[in-house]
């Protein structure tokens, strides 16, 4: 099985690939990911990578593009995998499907996770991250026992600024004008599902399931 698991910001993109990568046994791959490996490798593309990203530059498609063609082609990724929140792009949608075209392999299935915009304010702006440890919690769903403290280390608990709520309607509005020609990309080859992402992790990975078995 090859998908991608798509959707805005606070989604739960992260959380719910790795339930397919422990049910299907395929490997969750994100750029994040990719990229940090790359860099500790001490590979040509992720030296290239590392340039920019030391810059606060974002990597060019093309190093992204290769770092992923690297990383689709080991042993791992025979039977399949998810890549988590990529492509983010039109190009980089039709520089994966040149890759996955080469190898024989195309997507089986695009899954979009469709939350409103007014419950990922609230999710993301409930978050919190230990100043210390980094453990995060959200004040919502999963709040620390002492107000503002880590039950882990006792650090304090900071709201990063991307997950202020000015800042998080930013985001998703990056995410739908940079993001919203790949649903008609998608959906114009047959492969683009989109999955009710409101409720538990096991609920909307229930219909995750119900959508790839379906």
């Amino acid at each position: 099985m090859r998908l991608v698991l798509f959707g805005p910001p606070g989604a739960g993109k992260g959380t719910q690939a790795k339930r397919v990568q422990e049910t299907f046994g395929i490997p969750q791959i994100s750029t994040g990911d990719i990229l940090r490996e790359a860099r500790k490798r001490g590979t040509e593309l992720g030296c290239q990578a590392a340039g920019y990203m030391d810059r606060g530059e974002l990597v060019p498609d093309d190093i992204i593009l290769g770092l992923v063609r690297e990383r689709l082609s080991r042993p791992d990724c025979g039977d399949g995998f998810v890549l988590d929140g990529f492509p983010r792009t039109l190009v980089q949608a039709e520089g994966l499907e040149g890759i996955l075209r080469e190898m024989g392999k195309p997507l089986d299935r695009v899954v979009c996770l469709v939350v409103p915009d007014d419950v990922i304010v609230r999710r993301l702006s409930a978050r919190r991250v230990c100043e210390r440890c980094g453990r995060e919690y959200n004040l919502r769903t999963r709040p620390p026992k002492r107000d503002e403290t880590c039950d882990l280390c006792g650090g304090r608990l900071v709201q990063r600024s991307d997950d202020r709520p000015e800042t998080v309607r930013e985001r998703l509005r990056v995410y739908r004008e940079k993001t919203e020609p790949l649903r008609a990309f998608y959906l114009e080859r047959g492969i683009w599902t989109e999955v009710d992402g409101v409720g538990d992790v096991d609920e909307v990975f229930g219909r995750i399931r119900k959508a790839l078995e379906g």
